[in-house]
């Protein structure tokens, strides 16, 4: 039986040795989502537009809702949307790669029955077509921005520094889960309930500050907490990253990268036998 390398060495590896598979499995995933559509992969555009639409229309006309609580929340009713919609964009990405996990592997097995094909690639597959749709929602933030406040801040060009370390936070939870649902098919079930309740439990439709005092360092255990925090800073206040917070991060979510890694390797080997 082949045994497969879960050095950290080897996960960085295999991305930069299958870097052109990964493109063009990435582009044909992209692509066949709209494929059969009158309007292709505009939707992947005018998705993000209408749901800014939306989101604007409830909370400035319906909810007139604002930011914040109390005397020092002078923020708009347009500005909550804004604020509300980074949050989301964050949250969005995270959800479609730990939605889609469980059932990766299930969803891929012609690829499994082939000893040649390097599965441990299909996570970065499904996060490239995550990450694509989050990059189409910020160019719409950005443009919703520039429409009603002006120029964006020049702090957008450091949101890479951001975006880094969560997508290796990411992808170390998407090789764990899409492994795991290879054998265990509840995990799908189980998945969709806890995303939806970090939804709730992540700072998107309210600020840390809008807690109470005592729950507030609970918030901070959120992985989700200081991308959105961050993110919502430097996209719509113009405040630079904390460079600490992010590099804490950055060695967290590299451990969780290589640990998910290392998982997938291990059990990689039973999948043709269960599938």
């Amino acid at each position: 039986m082949q045994n497969f390398s879960s050095s950290p060495k080897e996960m960085v590896a295999s991305l930069w040795r299958n870097r052109g598979l990964i493109k063009a499995l990435t582009q044909r995933e992209v692509v066949s989502r709209y494929r059969g559509s009158v309007m292709g992969i505009l939707w992947s555009f005018l998705n993000p537009v209408l749901m800014l639409l939306v989101f604007t229309f409830v909370f400035s006309v319906v909810l007139k809702a604002r930011w914040g609580s109390g005397s020092g929340s002078d923020a708009s009713t347009t500005e909550f949307a804004l604020i509300l919609f980074a949050g989301l964009i964050v949250f969005n990405l995270f959800s479609e790669c730990i939605n889609r996990a469980p059932s990766l592997i299930l969803a891929n097995v012609s690829y499994v029955k082939k000893v040649v094909f390097p599965l441990e690639i299909l996570p970065w597959v499904a996060l490239g077509s995550a990450l694509f749709n989050a990059l189409i929602s910020i160019g719409v933030w950005l443009i919703a921005y520039l429409f009603f406040f002006g120029v964006p801040h020049i702090t957008v060009l450091l949101l890479p520094l951001v975006f880094l370390p969560f997508l290796l936070f990411v992808i170390g939870l998407t090789w764990m889960l899409s492994s795991l649902g290879v054998y265990l098919r509840d995990i799908a079930q189980f998945i969709g309930p806890v995303t939806t309740a970090m939804m709730f439990l992540s700072p998107i439709f309210y600020p840390v500050s809008a807690l109470p005092e005592e729950y507030r360092p609970l918030m901070l255990f959120n992985p989700l907490t200081p991308v959105i925090e961050q993110t919502r800073n430097m996209l719509f206040w113009g405040k630079l990253p904390d460079m600490t917070i992010l590099l804490v991060y950055l060695l967290a979510a590299s451990l969780v990268a290589w640990l998910g890694f290392a998982w997938f390797q291990k059990i990689r080997k039973g999948f043709s036998d269960v599938l």
